[in-house]
């Protein structure tokens, strides 16, 4: 799908890129829709645990199939529609029983296409959701399982895809999009193919105001604040001080390591994300 540049007829055109896509008009199915109220990146407490969050469009959440759970019965391929909530587009799917269902639309998936999800099947067709342990080795997955029957929680987002790298007795090792290496049960389900809309990336958002549109609010540079708001404010002009870049609260933030070393699935990887034999 192409992304669309416009000629600089205003300032905010300047630098506006948006993916084209062949979405479907008007709105959702309204029966697989809940109301999404707006926190505001605040918790129960009313206190901001999530910055730079409010405003925005009001959204509508997108009840979505991540189980796969309707066994050996065909879907058609209604419509591909957008959804606010994610960077991935929704392929809404009719079953051959008359239940409607939204699944993550994956890459080369049209309109009249048909998928089905099957624990016996080993038809490698992207959209269909198959057992790890029926799927052949090198194969491009997405909506990954790490617990058998809990849904889908690797690779959701535009453009992403794991790959099945090999099977043993009981594991599957797969390749995640990060580059880490794993092993996961080969009871889980995956579904064929990359998800779609990957030129989601490229896409450039040209002005401030269409950040709000999305919930975004501005950023504000620690060093512009006071000594009382971050560990980085202060000083008469503007000081560089020596020290490490770090959060509000005094967490460095250049990355370093988080993950705890007692954590009960260090087991199951085998290679980090940086290419380096996991350390337990």
């Amino acid at each position: 799908m192409p992304l669309v540049e416009k000629k600089p007829v205003t300032p905010s055109q300047r630098f506006y890129k948006q993916n084209k896509q062949d979405l479907a008009k008007g709105g959702p199915e309204r029966r697989l829709t809940i109301h999404k109220k707006n926190s505001a990146g605040r918790n129960a407490y009313g206190r901001i645990t999530s910055r730079r969050r409010g405003g925005g469009h009001k959204r509508h959440i997108r009840i979505i199939d991540f189980r796969r759970d309707k066994l050996d019965i065909p879907a058609k391929i209604q419509s591909i529609q957008y959804d606010p909530n994610r960077s991935a587009n929704l392929a809404l799917v009719a079953y051959a029983d008359g239940e409607k269902r939204y699944i993550l639309a994956p890459r080369g998936l049209t309109v009249g296409d048909t998928v089905i999800a099957s624990e016996s099947s080993t038809d490698i067709n992207p959209g269909n959701s198959l057992l790890l342990s029926n799927i052949p080795p090198a194969t491009k997955i997405h909506n990954i399982e790490l617990t058998p029957g809990r849904g889908g929680q690797i690779a959701r987002s535009a453009g992403t895809a794991a790959q099945l790298m090999g099977t043993d007795a009981n594991f599957a090792t797969i390749k995640m999009p990060s580059g880490e290496i794993r092993l996961i049960n080969l009871k889980c389900r995956a579904t064929i193919g990359e998800v779609g809309n990957s030129q989601h990336q490229s896409r450039t958002i040209g002005k401030a105001g269409r950040s709000r549109w999305l919930g975004r609010r501005p950023r504000v540079r620690g060093v512009a604040m006071n000594p009382v708001d971050h560990p980085m404010g202060g000083g008469e002009g503007r000081t560089s001080g020596g020290g490490h870049p770090m959060s509000p609260w005094g967490q460095l933030s250049k990355g370093f390591p988080t993950r705890r070393k007692s954590k009960t699935t260090n087991k199951f990887i085998l290679v980090n994300r940086n290419g380096k034999k996991f350390k337990r």
